[in-house]
Protein backbone atom coordinates (compact mmCIF):
# COMPACT_ATOMS: atom_id res chain seq x y z
CA UNK A 1 0.00 0.00 0.00
CA UNK A 2 1.03 3.58 -0.54
CA UNK A 3 0.36 6.01 2.33
CA UNK A 4 -0.02 9.63 1.22
CA UNK A 5 -0.05 12.08 4.11
CA UNK A 6 -2.50 14.93 3.63
CA UNK A 7 -2.16 18.54 4.75
CA UNK A 8 -4.11 17.49 7.86
CA UNK A 9 -1.57 15.88 10.18
CA UNK A 10 -2.36 12.23 10.83
CA UNK A 11 -4.85 11.88 7.95
CA UNK A 12 -3.77 9.68 5.03
CA UNK A 13 -4.99 8.73 1.60
CA UNK A 14 -4.13 5.08 1.08
CA UNK A 15 -3.75 3.55 -2.37
CA UNK A 16 -3.39 -0.14 -3.01
CA UNK A 17 -0.47 -1.56 -4.98
CA UNK A 18 -2.00 -4.27 -7.14
CA UNK A 19 -0.05 -7.26 -8.39
CA UNK A 20 -1.61 -8.02 -11.76
CA UNK A 21 -1.70 -11.01 -14.07
CA UNK A 22 -4.12 -12.50 -16.61
CA UNK A 23 -6.67 -13.19 -13.81
CA UNK A 24 -6.85 -9.59 -12.65
CA UNK A 25 -5.00 -8.41 -9.56
CA UNK A 26 -4.33 -9.11 -5.92
CA UNK A 27 -3.59 -6.48 -3.30
CA UNK A 28 -3.74 -5.87 0.41
CA UNK A 29 -6.26 -3.30 1.60
CA UNK A 30 -5.15 -3.54 5.20
CA UNK A 31 -1.98 -4.70 6.96
CA UNK A 32 -1.50 -3.88 10.62
CA UNK A 33 2.30 -3.96 10.25
CA UNK A 34 2.21 -1.31 7.50
CA UNK A 35 -0.25 0.82 9.46
CA UNK A 36 1.98 0.60 12.55
CA UNK A 37 4.96 1.84 10.49
CA UNK A 38 3.03 5.13 10.10
CA UNK A 39 1.91 5.05 13.76
CA UNK A 40 -1.73 4.59 12.71
CA UNK A 41 -4.38 3.04 14.93
CA UNK A 42 -4.85 -0.65 14.11
CA UNK A 43 -7.49 -1.44 16.73
CA UNK A 44 -10.61 -1.77 14.55
CA UNK A 45 -13.55 -3.11 16.55
CA UNK A 46 -16.37 -2.71 14.04
CA UNK A 47 -16.98 -2.51 10.30
CA UNK A 48 -19.90 -0.41 9.03
CA UNK A 49 -21.63 -0.36 5.65
CA UNK A 50 -23.56 2.63 4.39
CA UNK A 51 -25.89 1.97 1.43
CA UNK A 52 -27.08 5.09 -0.40
CA UNK A 53 -29.85 4.79 -2.96
CA UNK A 54 -29.54 8.19 -4.66
CA UNK A 55 -26.76 10.30 -6.16
CA UNK A 56 -26.43 13.45 -4.07
CA UNK A 57 -27.03 11.74 -0.71
CA UNK A 58 -25.07 13.62 1.91
CA UNK A 59 -24.12 12.18 5.30
CA UNK A 60 -22.21 14.18 7.87
CA UNK A 61 -20.39 15.79 9.47
CA UNK A 62 -20.06 13.27 12.35
CA UNK A 63 -17.57 12.35 15.05
CA UNK A 64 -17.56 10.96 18.58
CA UNK A 65 -16.42 12.90 21.66
CA UNK A 66 -14.04 11.79 24.42
CA UNK A 67 -13.61 9.24 25.75
CA UNK A 68 -15.05 7.47 22.68
CA UNK A 69 -13.17 9.19 19.85
CA UNK A 70 -12.83 6.94 16.84
CA UNK A 71 -10.48 6.45 13.94
CA UNK A 72 -12.07 5.42 10.62
CA UNK A 73 -10.71 3.72 7.52
CA UNK A 74 -13.17 4.57 4.73
CA UNK A 75 -13.53 2.88 1.33
CA UNK A 76 -16.22 3.04 -1.35
CA UNK A 77 -17.09 -0.49 -2.48
CA UNK A 78 -19.76 0.37 -5.07
CA UNK A 79 -20.29 3.63 -6.91
CA UNK A 80 -18.40 6.74 -5.83
CA UNK A 81 -18.30 9.37 -3.12
CA UNK A 82 -16.63 12.65 -2.32
CA UNK A 83 -15.34 11.98 1.18
CA UNK A 84 -14.64 14.95 3.46
CA UNK A 85 -12.89 15.28 6.80
CA UNK A 86 -12.50 18.37 8.99
CA UNK A 87 -9.82 18.71 11.66
CA UNK A 88 -11.70 19.48 14.89
CA UNK A 89 -8.72 19.04 17.21
CA UNK A 90 -8.53 22.16 19.35
CA UNK A 91 -4.99 23.50 19.22
CA UNK A 92 -4.15 21.80 15.91
CA UNK A 93 -2.35 23.90 13.28
CA UNK A 94 -5.05 22.82 10.80
CA UNK A 95 -8.05 23.30 13.11
CA UNK A 96 -11.29 23.62 11.09
CA UNK A 97 -9.46 22.92 7.82
CA UNK A 98 -10.81 20.21 5.53
CA UNK A 99 -9.86 17.95 2.69
CA UNK A 100 -12.02 16.08 0.22
CA UNK A 101 -11.07 12.91 -1.63
CA UNK A 102 -12.93 11.04 -4.35
CA UNK A 103 -13.25 7.40 -3.36
CA UNK A 104 -14.66 5.02 -5.96
CA UNK A 105 -15.22 1.32 -6.33
CA UNK A 106 -12.81 1.47 -9.28
CA UNK A 107 -9.91 3.39 -7.71
CA UNK A 108 -9.82 1.27 -4.48
CA UNK A 109 -8.56 4.36 -2.66
CA UNK A 110 -9.11 4.64 1.10
CA UNK A 111 -9.10 7.54 3.55
CA UNK A 112 -7.66 7.15 7.03
CA UNK A 113 -9.54 9.48 9.39
CA UNK A 114 -7.83 10.01 12.77
CA UNK A 115 -9.52 10.72 16.09
CA UNK A 116 -10.70 14.29 16.40
CA UNK A 117 -11.89 14.66 12.82
CA UNK A 118 -15.47 15.19 11.67
CA UNK A 119 -16.36 12.98 8.70
CA UNK A 120 -18.97 13.11 5.97
CA UNK A 121 -19.53 12.32 2.32
CA UNK A 122 -21.77 12.90 -0.66
CA UNK A 123 -22.57 10.19 -3.17
CA UNK A 124 -21.62 10.83 -6.80
CA UNK A 125 -23.66 7.91 -8.18
CA UNK A 126 -26.89 6.08 -7.43
CA UNK A 127 -26.65 2.86 -5.38
CA UNK A 128 -23.36 3.64 -3.67
CA UNK A 129 -21.92 1.53 -0.84
CA UNK A 130 -19.37 2.81 1.66
CA UNK A 131 -17.53 0.56 4.07
CA UNK A 132 -15.57 1.78 7.04
CA UNK A 133 -13.69 0.22 9.89
CA UNK A 134 -13.88 2.06 13.20
CA UNK A 135 -11.80 1.80 16.36
CA UNK A 136 -14.65 2.47 18.80
CA UNK A 137 -18.17 1.19 19.17
CA UNK A 138 -20.85 3.80 18.56
CA UNK A 139 -21.76 5.28 21.94
CA UNK A 140 -25.08 7.17 22.12
CA UNK A 141 -24.72 10.54 23.79
CA UNK A 142 -21.12 11.00 22.63
CA UNK A 143 -21.76 11.83 18.98
CA UNK A 144 -20.84 15.35 17.93
CA UNK A 145 -22.19 16.66 14.65
CA UNK A 146 -21.52 19.74 12.58
CA UNK A 147 -23.45 21.20 9.67
CA UNK A 148 -22.21 20.07 6.27
CA UNK A 149 -22.56 23.65 5.03
CA UNK A 150 -21.08 25.46 8.06
CA UNK A 151 -19.31 28.58 6.75
CA UNK A 152 -16.63 28.06 9.44
CA UNK A 153 -15.40 25.17 7.26
CA UNK A 154 -16.36 26.46 3.79
CA UNK A 155 -16.39 22.94 2.33
CA UNK A 156 -16.58 22.94 -1.47
CA UNK A 157 -18.91 20.01 -2.23
CA UNK A 158 -18.70 18.93 -5.90
CA UNK A 159 -22.48 18.63 -6.31
CA UNK A 160 -25.54 19.93 -4.49
CA UNK A 161 -27.06 17.47 -2.04
CA UNK A 162 -30.52 16.13 -2.83
CA UNK A 163 -30.96 13.75 0.11
CA UNK A 164 -29.99 14.75 3.67
CA UNK A 165 -31.49 13.29 6.83
CA UNK A 166 -33.58 15.58 9.03
CA UNK A 167 -31.01 15.01 11.77
CA UNK A 168 -28.08 16.15 9.58
CA UNK A 169 -30.07 19.19 8.43
CA UNK A 170 -30.84 20.21 12.00
CA UNK A 171 -27.28 20.55 13.35
CA UNK A 172 -26.41 24.05 14.48
CA UNK A 173 -23.63 26.08 12.97
CA UNK A 174 -20.57 26.46 15.19
CA UNK A 175 -21.25 30.21 15.55
CA UNK A 176 -24.91 29.52 16.43
CA UNK A 177 -24.15 27.59 19.56
CA UNK A 178 -22.86 24.12 18.72
CA UNK A 179 -19.67 25.32 20.37
CA UNK A 180 -16.19 24.05 19.96
CA UNK A 181 -15.59 20.34 20.35
CA UNK A 182 -14.24 19.32 23.72
CA UNK A 183 -11.52 17.07 22.39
Amino acid sequence: MEFIETKLKGAYIIDIKPITDERGFFSRSYCSDEFKEYKLNTNAVQNNISFNEKKGTLRGMHMQKAPFEETKLVRCTRGSIYDVIVDMRAGSETYKQWIGVELTADNYRMLYVPEGFAHGFITLEDRTDVSYQVTQFYTPGFEQCFRWDDPSFDIKWPIEPVVISAKDQSHLLINDGVGEPNI
